[in-house]
């Protein structure tokens, strides 16, 4: 069994896939639950609809960083109301996107320590994004635990330096693997993964980007998980059996409300 730990399926649906079939097809191939991602809160009732239609599907709620400055600005006691709700397992996605800056950092910044908040009040994993923001990052999650205490947490779509992930995993957090580690230019990517320790890694799609190979080219979708498990087995020297078993243990030391 594998599970998607990260995707985005109202993604999928707003370009027409039946998501029926994607549910499905993800079955077929082995995963056999996955998370769907909040990126707007305003856009939280339909994120929880496709959760509630779905037994093997939960989601989260938060604001990228991307819509930090776009968003109502959201406070921790908001992010935490709307994760009562049974169907959600997690905060976020959230963190800090200095590539594109589609936000001031300052917003985004605000907006992520809010986030940290709720994922401390509420005991759901924190799911961080985080692009050419590897100091600032570790910098909030580090103030944010000294100031009131550890939280649960993954950094999702891991693509960052060696050093980020190092520091994330003796901050207590979770590291997730998508497709990129497949790619042909991403020696760095898989170097740094090879040392990180299999008891902190998950494994997602981050659908319907990043599909892996080799389905590069085509829409990503939540059954394409496989081959980036396949590759990260492949990578530690393991079977792909120890890799579904060992991520799918983490996924659920992590995501609690959804064991």
């Amino acid at each position: 069994m594998l599970i998607d730990s990260h995707c985005h399926l109202d993604y999928l649906a707003r370009d027409g896939r039946d998501l029926g079939e994607v549910v499905a097809a993800a079955k077929r191939a082995g995963v056999d639950a996955m998370v769907t991602i909040c990126t707007k809160v305003t856009e939280f009732p339909t994120i929880r609809a496709i959760a509630e239609r779905f037994e093997t599907v939960t989601c989260t709620v938060g604001i990228h960083p991307h819509e930090a400055g776009a968003e109502p600005e959201t406070d921790a006691a908001t992010l935490i109301g709307l994760a009562a709700h049974p169907k959600v397992v997690g905060i976020g996605e959230t963190g800090l996107d200095y590539f594109y800056e589609h936000s001031p950092r300052d917003a985004q910044q605000r907006s992520f320590r809010a986030h940290i908040r709720a994922a401390r009040e509420t005991g759901l994993p924190l799911i961080v994004h985080t692009r050419d923001a590897d100091e600032d990052t570790i910098a909030i999650l580090r103030e944010e635990r000294e100031a009131g205490g550890a939280f649960p947490g993954v950094i999702h779509c891991f693509s960052s330096s060696k050093w980020l992930g190092e520091e994330a995993v003796k901050l207590g957090l979770y590291i997730s693997i998508s497709g990129i580690l497949t790619f042909k230019k991403a020696d760095a990517l898989r170097d740094a993964v090879k040392d990180l320790p299999l008891e902190r890694l998950l494994v997602e799609t981050d659908a319907p980007y990043l599909a892996p190979v080799p389905k590069r080219g085509k829409q990503n979708e939540p059954a394409f998980v496989v081959h980036t498990a396949a590759a990260l087995a492949e990578l530690k020297g393991v079977s792909a059996e120890r890799v579904a078993e060992a991520t799918t243990r983490n996924f659920k030391q992590l995501f609690r409300k959804a064991a």
